[in-house]
């Protein structure tokens, strides 16, 4: 599979030109051969933009994630819009596995296929809390879906997911060969950015693929650095801290071949 991390530039609470960056990035990545874009955490309103999340809110059939499903179709590429601002739905029965019954609002990442059929929903478990109002204003997700897609099976983790390994491990334990990772993730931290997604690449013998966007906010700076790492840990794809496209190669025979040649993932108790 390619695998392409759009690394946008993201304003500040700058929706609309967010989205048609987002949907830029769809297309160019497409155009390469791409067949799964990876858009970053909150590629829309901005992270760090807390004051405006209530505004940007939608439900999973709202404006942006129908355009981003409408490119996905008509570029013919699959698609994470990873991740928005979502107004759940108190309605929702308990059964549907994509919606919960209760209210609020959650960072919501949404796998759409290249047919346009949403494939996977995943609300981002651990919210920060470290000067930062996500965990005020967010209400964090319990389910954690894998999806098939082409010959792999995917996760989707967010952001400071990244610093709770368990949740990786029961990923990989529901099949998951690629993990995919939009994110938000500011200077100064770029020793954990760059450790943490290829730490949790080599314990589980799985691709994990890191998204971040680049773009100023008064708090903070976005360091970019999207990367793809394989199952042995090894960088395939990365960046520096301005927009781009950062793309590789995720081979099935390749995570079969690792687990084969080094099975620490059978001698779990």
């Amino acid at each position: 599979m390619k695998l392409t991390l759009a690394q946008i530039e993201i304003e500040p609470a700058a929706t609309d030109a967010n989205l048609e960056r987002a949907v830029d990035a769809v297309e160019r990545a497409a155009d390469d051969g791409a067949e799964l874009v990876v858009l970053p955490e909150l590629f829309t309103v901005s992270y760090f933009s807390f004051g405006d999340y209530a505004r940007s809110a939608e439900s999973l059939g709202g404006p942006t994630l129908e355009r981003i499903r409408a490119v996905a179709t008509a570029e013919n590429v699959a698609v994470l819009a990873g991740t928005i601002v979502e107004e759940l739905e108190a309605t929702a029965a308990e059964t549907d596995v994509t919606v919960p019954s209760e209210e609020g609002l959650a960072n919501t990442a949404v796998l759409f296929d290249a047919d346009g059929q949403r494939r996977l929903v995943y609300r981002k478990h651990h919210l920060f809390g470290y000067d930062s109002a996500e965990q005020e204003l967010l209400t964090p997700g319990e389910r954690l879906p894998v999806a098939e897609l082409g010959e792999l099976t995917i996760g989707v983790t967010t952001c400071y997911d990244l610093r709770f390994p368990e949740l990786y491990r029961d990923l990989v334990a529901d099949g998951a060969e690629l993990i995919v990772v939009p994110s938000a993730w500011p200077y100064p931290r770029v020793e954990h950015w760059q450790l943490l997604p290829r730490a949790r690449a080599v314990e589980n013998l799985a691709y994990v693929a890191a998204a971040n966007g680049v773009g100023r906010f008064e708090e903070a700076e976005l360091l970019g650095r999207s990367t793809v790492f394989d199952p042995w840990g090894t960088r395939l794809s990365s960046s520096g801290d301005e927009p781009t496209l950062v793309t590789a190669e995720a081979v099935p025979e390749r995570i079969a071949e690792v687990r084969s040649e080094f099975p620490a993932l059978a001698d779990r108790r």
